[in-house]
C-alpha cells in the first residue's frame, strides 16, 4: 500500500499531522477541501508513523452517544446481576487517533461531544445513577468539503490546526499520483518501507525532547502579537501556536522556540481563525446563486415543478391573476416618480441574547443546532421510550416493562419478553429554522434613517443564526418591484456586502415583496418539506404601487389569502408608520389583522427590538 511519506504534494498538511503526532496538545487538525483530493488518504496513512497497537478510530456519521462515550451493558449486568460498565469509543481511543470523515454531516451534539471530551482529556459517564471517568487522550483528524455544507465558528475554532485543500495543478504532480495509486500493491521495498520507519523514529525522539525544549520571553511576546495584529478572538490562537511551534522546533532540532519557528507553524494555527473558510463559502455562494437566483431559472424550476407534480399544495391560477402578462409588460413602460435613492450605512451589530423556543411533534431528518426536533432516524439523543412501533428498540424500557411478569412467566435463567414489552426509542437533534426578512426599501424608509437600525438588526440576527445553523433570507421590495437580495444562506460575508449595498427609494410595491416571500416558501418547501419559516415584515403598509391594476387593498388581501394558506410559516408585523404624528393610517395593522401576524409599532423597530421581536415570536413556534 501507499505510505505517508510517498503521498504527492500538501506538505503543509503532512506537517500538521507530524506536529500532532509529536505533542498531541497542538490540538488535531481539520483538513478543508474538495471531494476526491485525498484527505482521507493522508489521514489514514497516518497510522503508519504511530507507534504499533495505538489506536485509530474512523467514527461514524450515524454514531449514537451511548457508543460515542459508553453506557450500561445490558446482557453482562443481567448475567451476573450487578451494573457493568461498557466502554465507548472515545475511550478506547485513549493515546489514540479520532478520525472524522466529513464532520460538517456529523449531528452537532456529537461533535461537540467529541471536542469536549478532546479538551478534557477524560470521558464523564452518567447512565441510571451510574457515574465514572475515564481518560481519553487523543489526536483528533477531520476533513469536511465545504461543498456539503458549513460547519459551526465555534467547532472550526476548537481545532488546533486547519489546511485549506486543493487538488494538485501541476501535471506531473498528478502522473505521480497515478503511478504510486496504480503501483503501489507491486513496488513492496525495503527501501520505500525505510523511509516512514525513519519519520516514525525521529518523532519518537522528538516527543522525548520536547520537554526540553524551551519558549523564552520574546517568543511569547511574537506569538501574543502576531495574534492580535491577525485580530484573533479568543486565546485558543495563541495557545495552540506556543504548542504547534514548540513541536516543530523539536521536530527541527531547536533547544529553543524562536520567532523563525512560529512564523514556520503560524499559518497551521491562524488560518481559519481569519475566516478564510467563510471566504470559500462567499465564493461558492456567489457563482452558485447568480445561477440559481436569476429570474429565468426561477421560472424554469417553477415550470419543471410544476409539471412534475400537478396537484402541488398552492393554487396557481390565483397566482397567475396575480402575475399576469399585462402586468409584466405595463411595469416596463413606468417611469418612478420619485428617482432618488439612498444607501445607508449598517448599524453597529451587537450580541444576540440566547433564544429559546418550542419543540413541536413532527418527526425529521434535520440538523442544526437552534430548536429541538424529534428525528426519524437513529441519529440522536434518545430522551423517552414509546409505544411506537420503530426499528430503533429501547432495551433499557423494554426490560423494565418486561420485568415484573418474570416470576409469572416461569423464567429459569433467561429473560421472557412477549411483543407488548416491547418499548422504542424516541430520540431528539436540534434543527435550524429559515428566517425571511421582507422589508419597506421604498423612500418612506428612508425618514429619520430608520433602516441604520434595521441593517444592523438584521446583520446581528444573521450572525447569531450562523452560529446556531439557521438560515437567513432578505427581501427587499421598492421602486415597481421586490428582490431577494439576500437568499437562504448562513454567510457573514456574503450578507454584509449585501446589505451594505442595498439602496432606499421609490415607491412601495408591498404585494410584490410578500409574493416573492410567498414564492420562496414554496420554493424551499418543495426541497425540504420539514423546513420551518418565520415572515418578518418591515413597512409603514403604504402600498402605493400594484401589480395587475386592481385596487391596492384588494390585492394585497389576495396575496395574505395565499400566506394564510402556509401552515409552516409564522408572521411578524413591525409598523414604521409614525405613531406621533397628526394622521395615522394604521394600514401596517391591518396586513397584521389579516396574517394573523404579531403587530408592533414604530416606536420599537430599534435594532434591539427588531431582534427581541424575532426571538419572542420563535419562541412560540410549534
Amino acid at each position: 500500500m501507499m505510505l505517508f511519506s510517498e503521498f504527492v504534494g500538501h506538505e503543509d498538511a503532512k506537517l500538521a499531522l507530524i506536529l500532532n503526532a509529536i505533542d498531541f496538545r497542538c490540538g488535531g487538525v481539520l483538513f478543508i477541501g474538495e471531494k476526491g483530493s485525498g484527505k482521507s488518504t493522508l489521514s489514514r496513512l497516518f497510522k503508519n508513523l504511530l507507534p504499533d497497537g495505538t489506536p485509530f478510530i474512523e467514527l461514524p456519521l450515524n454514531i449514537t452517544e451511548d457508543r460515542l462515550i459508553g453506557g450500561i451493558d445490558i446482557e453482562k449486568t443481567i448475567k451476573y446481576g450487578r451494573r457493568i460498565f461498557q466502554k465507548g469509543l472515545l475511550c478506547n481511543a485513549d493515546t489514540g487517533v479520532i478520525y472524522v470523515d466529513d464532520i460538517n454531516l456529523l449531528p452537532l451534539e456529537m461533535a461537540t461531544l467529541i471536542l469536549e471530551v478532546q479538551d478534557k482529556g477524560e470521558v464523564l459517564v452518567e447512565r441510571e445513577g451510574f457515574t465514572s471517568r475515564y481518560p481519553s487522550r487523543f489526536i483528533l483528524i477531520a476533513s469536511m468539503n465545504p461543498e456539503e455544507g458549513n460547519i459551526s465558528p465555534h467547532i472550526l475554532d476548537r481545532f488546533g490546526m486547519c489546511v485549506l485543500w486543493e487538488s494538485l495543478k501541476d501535471k506531473q504532480q498528478r502522473i505521480e499520483v497515478i503511478k504510486k495509486a496504480a503501483f503501489a500493491e507491486i513496488e513492496q521495498s525495503g527501501q520505500r518501507t525505510s523511509s516512514d520507519i525513519g519519520l516514525k523514529k525521529k518523532i519518537s525522539s522528538c516527543q522525548l525532547s520536547l520537554e526540553n525544549t524551551g519558549i523564552p520571553e520574546p517568543t511569547n511576546e511574537y506569538i501574543s502579537q502576531l495574534c492580535l495584529e491577525n485580530n484573533i478572538s479568543g486565546h485558543r490562537g495563541d495557545i495552540y501556536l506556543t504548542y504547534a511551534g514548540r513541536a516543530w522546533a523539536a521536530y527541527d532540532g531547536h533547544k529553543e522556540v524562536s520567532k523563525d519557528d512560529v512564523d514556520k507553524v503560524s499559518a497551521l494555527v491562524l488560518t481559519h481563525r481569519k475566516r478564510m473558510l467563510q471566504e470559500i463559502e462567499q465564493k461558492l455562494d456567489q457563482s452558485k446563486h447568480h445561477h440559481e437566483n436569476s429570474p429565468e431559472e426561477h421560472e424554469k424550476e417553477e415550470y419543471r415543478q410544476h409539471a412534475k407534480n400537478p396537484k402541488r399544495d398552492f393554487d396557481r391560477e390565483r397566482l397567475n391573476k396575480i402575475e399576469t402578462d399585462e402586468w409584466k409588460d405595463s411595469n416596463r413602460q413606468r417611469v418612478e416618480s420619485n428617482p432618488k435613492e439612498e444607501i445607508f450605512e449598517i448599524g453597529t451589530p451587537f450580541k444576540i441574547k440566547r433564544m429559546f423556543f418550542k419543540k413541536d411533534r413532527i418527526y425529521r431528518t434535520a440538523s442544526g443546532r437552534r430548536t429541538k426536533t424529534r428525528v426519524k432516524d437513529r441519529g440522536g439523543r434518545y430522551v423517552k421510550s414509546v409505544f411506537r412501533k420503530r426499528k430503533d428498540i429501547a432495551i433499557d424500557a423494554t426490560l423494565r416493562a418486561s420485568a415484573p411478569y418474570q416470576k409469572m412467566r416461569g423464567r429459569e435463567d433467561r429473560l421472557i419478553i412477549h411483543e407488548e414489552d416491547l418499548r422504542f426509542k424516541q430520540r431528539e437533534r436540534k434543527m435550524g429554522h429559515l428566517v425571511i426578512f421582507v422589508v419597506d426599501g421604498s423612500g418612506s424608509m428612508a425618514a429619520q434613517r430608520r433602516m441604520i437600525g434595521t441593517k444592523g438588526a438584521i446583520l446581528s440576527l444573521l450572525t447569531d443564526c450562523y452560529q446556531k445553523r439557521d438560515k437567513v433570507s432578505m427581501i427587499v421590495f421598492r421602486k415597481e418591484r421586490a428582490e431577494m437580495v439576500l437568499p437562504p444562506t448562513r454567510s457573514v460575508e456574503f450578507s454584509l456586502k449585501k446589505l451594505k449595498d442595498m439602496p432606499v427609494g421609490g415607491k412601495t410595491p408591498l404585494t410584490a415583496g410578500l409574493l416573492e416571500a410567498y414564492k420562496l416558501i414554496q420554493r424551499v418547501r418543495m426541497k425540504s418539506p420539514e423546513t420551518r419559516f418565520l415572515l418578518v415584515l418591515v413597512t409603514d403598509g403604504r402600498a402605493n404601487q400594484t401589480m395587475t391594476g386592481t385596487p391596492v387593498r384588494d390585492e394585497i388581501k389576495r396575496v395574505v389569502d395565499l400566506l394564510n394558506e402556509l401552515h409552516v410559516t409564522d408572521f411578524i408585523v413591525v409598523d414604521t408608520e409614525d405613531k406621533k404624528g397628526f394622521i395615522k393610517t394604521d394600514l401596517a395593522l391591518q396586513i397584521a389583522s389579516q396574517l394573523r401576524a404579531n403587530y408592533y409599532t414604530v416606536e420599537n423597530i430599534k435594532s434591539e427590538f427588531l431582534t427581541e421581536l424575532v426571538q419572542i415570536k420563535r419562541k412560540g413556534l410549534s
